[in-house]
């Protein structure tokens, strides 16, 4: 029987051996081959052959078969044996390492070897004889020799090596997104001069994967080190608990523990592993940036010299390569993002192509094909990423809106508290809005930049956070929310350039859309001629656009179920809006949000919208246009609840007529620098529970007249730098619970006598020297906390 084995097998090697092309069995790609010669050898030595364990020779014969398959698969290409090491399949690397692992397990079969930092472990070595029922799954524990050409690691490896041999530093994650080269990392990290001579031969590496078996590895660890346990291990705890003896046996020797690909759901993982052993370190990377890390280390895409370098490479862009044009190559490499496996994978799938190719993949890109329709292999790869439990799949609907935007753009996370309020009912506050966006930052698919927030702010200011996401997370974003027909998507986003609205949407006989969110951005040549649509289910509207110019769609008339519209200028000059009339008849539109418009022209025709709650303005000109509107705030906006204005320099004076809106309860004006004088109408507004008056640095009183804002819970004044005393009647703000008056530098002179009647203040905001003004008030305010704000020097708003 072992002699037929052995002729089917070489009957099968022989036509791998013969599909392969000469550049690939001699030249630098060579390692395969010398692994197929090895096996070969030892199915050729009788001896040998008979002498290893059934399984492994079934295993050898079936990789040699998977091989066969790939090689003939992948020789049909004319460009295969130039571009193997990059263009090949991903199966076809994966054959590489099995037939690598095959060599290691039959060679170990007959003697067992040690390689030092490189030791493949064998789950059969021991445990095989002790119980035949325990899990025989292979656990390969080797750590793999990195790619032979990388670019771009050599700082981060270093950073990432002073971090871990640091004294205090027992745990340390590194973590990136997926394709961003953690595990290549780590492989070079261990081929390190210094980390070889620190933890010698005991460098244990660990591929955790989605579902790890916590006995299987602790067994391999045993098997590795030659080590019996003190009793059979039956479950996880036993692994666990004899897990010590191992460690501790092979110390004193410094012990470095590599937990590599740890998912979401796994880091109990981590925990389990923990011991109080010297010397003893943890080494964790994953897609997820797990908080209860104290040291972590966050591993950048490449940058654009590095991108470039490796993109060349794999596509094998040598000088002969120079009909490709220059411009195209910088086009494509900057859509990659500086993700190493993105450009590796599409300079794979573009190498010895035609320029026709390149241009024409290019032109497909631009309009709306994503680079996953062009390798197929990559996408499989990110979507890991995506996969949540049940209870959390709101977390990757969340993900999927923030394509809804340019790419890079900083999303304000009171945009997103508008949509998802109405989209998934979260709360107003924007609590689990932003509780949210914090799970999609620890899982690297968003990045949530916040500011330092005091106690007043912790639960209901988010107006100065924001969101970003990379352009590859983005691309996902956007493949995920076009799986389904047009009209059966719940969320619709297109981008449009010049005039070339999609096909679907010129058609005669076009059918409804169904979407929930609707997103249209347009570039700087769209001329504003829309096709109409009919979008009756449409409850977020977001419009992205960069003309001075810009037309509401017809379509918006029949949008009766309308909540939110966010209508975005991302042109550098204010712009000015046609159309506003359409929202009249919108018998649901809650929320508006407007950026970088131009207020004067709606007031132009400004029209009742009875069922608006909250308008937003940010970077919008305002001057003196509510002056000159035709109808009345408290007629036109008959609900309005709250009013959110946000950096427009060229408010000087708060419109009076604004002051009639009396069921409004939450009014900011942040960072008008320019603001001078409120008017004292704002005492009429007595249903007010929210003022904030916030870094506006020339404004230099509040008026007496908010003596009257009974219902007052929060007043902010924080970073007014010109106010220099409060209100003598502040505390006839029966209600007021929090004071935030941090940066007010000015504001030296005593408090007023009537502060102490403010019975129900908790919390005032401030700084050392202000501090000092409220100590006396405390012996008679006995629930007041005063809390000293620390310095916050946050450059991010500046970028606004």
């Amino acid at each position: 029987m072992a002699v037929a084995m052995k002729i089917g097998f070489e009957e099968i090697f022989a036509e791998v051996i013969a599909a392969l092309p000469d550049t690939f069995k001699k030249g630098e790609n060579k390692a395969l081959g010398s692994r197929l010669n090895r096996l070969l050898r030892l199915f050729n030595d009788d001896t040998k052959r008979l002498d290893l364990p059934k399984k492994n020779t079934k295993r050898s014969t079936e990789d040699v078969k998977k091989g066969e398959k790939q090689v003939c698969k992948c020789s049909k290409s004319r460009w295969w044996s130039s571009c193997f090491r990059v263009c090949c399949p991903i199966e076809l690397c994966e054959w590489d390492e099995d037939i690598a692992r095959s060599c290691e397990d039959d060679t170990e079969a007959n003697s067992t070897r040690n390689h030092g930092t490189e030791i493949s472990l064998n789950l059969n070595i021991t445990l095989e004889k002790e119980d035949s029922n325990l899990d025989k799954k292979r656990v390969f524990c080797a750590v793999r020799r990195p790619p032979d050409f990388t670019v771009g690691f050599d700082t981060p490896m270093k950073e990432l090596k002073t971090l871990l041999l640091k004294e205090e530093v027992h745990q340390l994650l590194l973590t990136a997104p997926a394709g961003c080269g953690k595990t290549t990392l780590v492989q070079m990290l261990c081929q390190d001069k210094q980390i070889k001579g620190m933890f010698t031969n005991n460098i244990l590496f660990v591929n955790v994967s989605k579902t790890p078996d916590v006995k299987v590895i602790i067994q391999n660890l045993f098997s590795y080190k030659g080590i019996r346990p003190k009793y059979q291990i039956q479950s996880d705890e036993d692994a666990i608990c004899q897990l010590p003896q191992m460690l501790s046996h092979i110390g004193p020797n410094p012990i470095l523990l590599i937990l590599d690909d740890v998912w979401l759901g796994s880091e109990f993982l981590f925990e389990k592993f923990q011991f109080n052993i010297p010397n003893y370190k943890i080494l964790v990377t994953s897609r997820t940036a797990f908080p209860r890390f104290k040291h972590t280390y966050n591993l950048k895409q490449l940058n654009d010299v590095d991108a470039m370098t490796l993109f060349c490479h794999s596509a094998f862009l040598q000088d002969e390569s120079s009909y490709i044009p220059e411009e195209d190559i910088k086009k494509i490499v900057r859509g990659c993002g500086g993700f190493p496996l993105v450009l590796k994978m599409i300079g794979g799938s573009l190498c010895g192509q035609h320029a026709v190719v390149w241009h024409s993949r290019l032109l497909k890109w631009s309009d709306g094909h994503f680079f996953f329709n062009s390798d197929t292999e990559l996408l499989p790869h990110l979507q890991k990423s995506l996969e949540f439990p049940d209870d959390k799949i709101i977390i990757k609907e969340c993900f999927m809106d923030l394509g809804s935007f340019y790419a890079e753009q900083r999303i304000s996370a009171a945009i997103l508290i508008d949509m998802w309020a109405e989209l998934y009912e979260l709360d107003e506050d924007g609590i689990h809005v932003i509780a949210n966006l914090q799970e999609l930052t620890i899982r690297n698919l968003a990045n949530l930049e916040m500011t330092r927030k005091d106690a007043s702010e912790v639960k209901s200011y988010y107006n100065e956070d924001f969101v970003t996401q990379h352009n590859i997370l983005r691309e996902l974003a956007l493949h995920q929310s076009s799986q389904e027909p047009i009209g059966q998507r719940k969320r619709l986003i297109m981008n449009i350039s010049g005039t070339n609205l999609p096909k679907w949407w010129m058609e005669q006989k076009q059918q409804p859309i169904n979407a929930r969110l609707l997103s249209i951005s347009t570039d700087e040549s769209f001329l504003g001629s829309w096709c109409n649509i009919q979008a009756p289910k449409v409850e977020v509207l977001v419009l992205n656009f960069q003309t001075k110019n810009y037309t509401l769609p017809e379509f918006v008339e029949k949008a009766n179920e309308l909540k939110v519209l966010i209508v975005s200028n991302c042109g550098f000059f204010h712009a000015e809006i046609k159309n506003f009339q359409l929202l009249w008849s919108l018998p649901n539109l809650k929320r508006i949000r407007l950026e970088k418009i131009s207020i004067s022209s709606l007031c132009k025709t400004l029209v009742p919208l009875k069922s608006l709650r909250k308008i937003s303005l940010f970077m919008c000109n305002i001057d003196t246009a509510f002056e000159n509107c035709t109808i009345q705030g408290s007629y036109a906006l008959p609900n309005l609840k709250e009013i959110n204005i946000d950096y427009c320099n060229d408010l000087v004076e708060l419109p009076v007529g604004l002051c009639d809106i009396v069921h409004l309860k939450k009014l900011c004006i942040t960072n008008c620098h320019k603001l001078s004088i409120l008017p004292k109408g704002i005492g009429k507004l007595v249903n007010l529970e929210v003022l904030r008056i916030r870094s506006c640095t020339n404004l230099s009183e509040l008026p007496e007249s908010i003596r009257s804002l009974h219902k007052l819970s929060i007043l902010d004044i924080s970073d007014c730098l010109s106010i220099s005393k409060l209100p003598k009647y502040i505390g006839e703000l029966c209600n007021l619970k929090v004071l935030n008056m941090k940066g007010c530098l000015r504001l030296c002179n005593p408090l007023p006598e009537s502060t102490i009647d403010l019975k129900q203040l908790m919390i005032v905001v401030c700084d050392e020297e202000r501090a000092k003004l409220w100590e006396p008030i405390k012996e008679v305010l006995t629930k007041l906390n005063i809390e000293v704000a620390k310095k916050d020097i946050n450059l991010n708003r500046l970028l606004k």
